[in-house]
């Protein structure tokens, strides 16, 4: 990992004293969490090994280089820093929160409830941990969990970070006035702050060009080059479309993707090798003779690609009063490489597909079932709405045989400019340019075309189009494939007060409408790669 590695006597500027003290090793860790917080992971790397060097047993040093590897999302180094800093001091409740929130990126649940639990006991009063901790259950897809610690941690220190978190977590909540105070809080502390910025372009629709003004202020005045450029671009974009200044929305989406692509790794021959190897790997014949699954019947999963309409079905089922809105859960994809053995975190692989394959169903349906134990409440179902589970449809039927599966679709270009214009957070990286955005969607078209005949009757689609036309028919034929009476409430989907975590958000509260379809034919002219490409086949 970048920083953390053989060191000599004098490094990134500073020389070795005489006797190497405290006082020292305070200095060096002073510059070293410096460095991080600017970005500069050599240097804080550099500061951190010459303290553990001449004082290997000093808590803070492993601490630093717990931080630079989240940074560098090195989890397995990051996992050893924490784990040496709580052996160290037991109490570091900092250290505890961080170790948790690694090992939900590692998918090691049981460990970070543990390490969680311990992040609690010892730091509740201590606002940094606090706003850790949020995260922590932000990660777990508890959003109200996640706003409570916020509020914690910002009502000991009003720090732009800790409020910034607590915006987010508002919207998620549906509390869109407390949020746009919250977010207006953090700008009049930090007025370029850009993720900020985008957020409030997203909370309504925008009536005039103030706020868009001062976005394109902002960029004339930022590096174009750096990641948070992106924020700007997109809420500029974005307040543009409101605005129906189409030619100048555009722009500003096609110059924020070009930033974020900039910034994002995506191995599109990985992913057609991954996908080549599905097809070939989850058959019929396959799931026929998979054996045993576990018999688990309350997870309903709602698949197909990002902003296609999954979270305005998982909204119509979510009203009842029997079945729990869970949000997008990474649990599943988990499973799949945990117990096929995989190691990297990221794009399932072809070796982690073959590897699944050969697992027993009820070992993954279990070890899925005991990783969202805490995120299932006590109705008798819950949806799992994380749309790229799509590419595991038929280990999902063979591991959870009595789960219900909902693949939702959209028009081809409508799906693809949907998500286009869509700044994600660390996800799709496809995404960010036409032709990437494009090819992907015709191979996930491939896919589910070999999925519906593996499945059969297993899995249900429903078109985004149609259930915006007839509304009421499409929600009864749903409820009906999930064995349940119907209630008139599904109806009233937009009146539900539960988090909703998605970029859908703030939109998922509104009626149903159909204004978003067809949408994409306001940037025809602009478009013409990713219809070209989209066109070639006859899909």
């Amino acid at each position: 990992m970048v920083g953390l590695t053989a060191h000599s006597n004098q490094m990134g500027g500073f020389k070795k004293p005489p006797e190497f003290t405290q006082k020292h090793a305070a200095k060096y860790l002073e510059r070293g969490f410096d460095s991080l917080m600017k970005g500069d992971l050599k240097d804080a790397g550099a500061c951190a090994n010459i303290v553990l060097k001449y004082m290997p047993k000093l808590a803070e040093g492993h601490f630093l280089v717990g931080l630079i590897a989240e940074a560098a999302e090195d989890w397995g180094i990051a996992r050893q820093a924490f784990s040496t800093v709580v052996d160290l001091q037991e109490d570091h409740a900092a250290a505890w929160a961080q170790y948790a929130r690694v090992h939900l990126k590692m998918a090691n649940y049981n460990a970070a409830d543990k390490a969680l639990e311990k992040a609690v006991k010892y730091g509740s009063d201590d606002p940094l941990v606090q706003n850790v901790i949020g995260t922590v259950y932000n990660l777990l897809g508890d959003q109200v969990e996640a706003f409570n610690w916020y509020e914690k941690a910002c009502s000991k220190n009003n720090s732009p970070m800790y409020m910034l978190n607590k915006a987010k977590s508002l919207v998620f909540l549906g509390k869109i006035d407390e949020a746009r105070t919250a977010l207006e809080a953090v700008l009049k502390r930090l007025p370029k702050n850009a993720e900020a910025h985008w957020i409030l372009s997203r909370l309504e629709k925008a009536t005039n060009l103030e706020h868009a003004n001062e976005l394109v202020s902002l960029i004339e005045e930022v590096d174009k080059s750096k990641h948070t450029t992106a924020y700007l671009y997109y809420g500029l974009a974005k307040e543009y479309e409101d605005l129906e200044m189409w030619s100048e929305s555009f722009k500003a989406y096609e110059a924020g993707a070009k930033v974020k692509r900039s910034h994002v790794k995506y191995d599109e021959e990985a992913e057609i090798e991954s996908f080549k190897t599905l097809e070939a790997t989850l058959t019929k014949e396959w799931l026929e003779n998979a054996g045993e699954g576990c018999d688990a019947s309350s997870p309903i999963f709602i698949v197909g690609q990002p902003r296609t309409g999954t979270t305005l079905i998982e909204r119509i089922i979510t009203a009842r009063d029997d079945v729990h809105s869970a949000g997008e859960l990474q649990q599943f994809g988990r499973a799949v490489k945990s117990t096929g053995g995989a190691r990297a975190i990221g794009m399932v692989s072809s070796e982690n597909i073959l590897a699944a394959a050969s697992v027993e169903p009820k070992v993954l349906g279990e070890f899925y079932m005991d990783a969202t134990r805490s995120l299932r409440s006590d109705l008798p179902y819950f949806v799992d709405k994380l749309p790229i589970n799509y590419l595991y449809a038929p280990l999902i039927a063979a591991a959870l045989p009595n789960a219900k599966i909902i693949h939702v679709k959209r028009d081809p270009m409508d799906a693809c400019f949907a998500s286009y214009k869509q700044l994600f957070a660390e996800a799709y990286f496809y995404s960010y340019d036409q032709g990437e955005m494009a090819r992907h969607h015709l191979r996930y078209r491939h896919l589910m075309s070999h999925y519906r005949e593996v499945l059969g009757d297993r899995m249900i689609e429903v078109a985004y189009e149609d259930v915006v036309e007839n509304m009421e028919f499409e929600a009864k034929r749903l409820i009906k494939y999930l064995g349940l009476d119907w209630q008139d409430v599904s109806l009233d989907f937009h009146k539900q007060k539960t988090a909703v975590t998605t970029a859908s958000a703030t939109q998922v509260r509104e009626k149903v409408h159909s204004r978003s379809v067809g949408k994409w034919k306001r940037f025809e002219e602009e478009l013409t790669e990713m219809y070209e490409i989209l066109n070639a086949q006859n899909t």
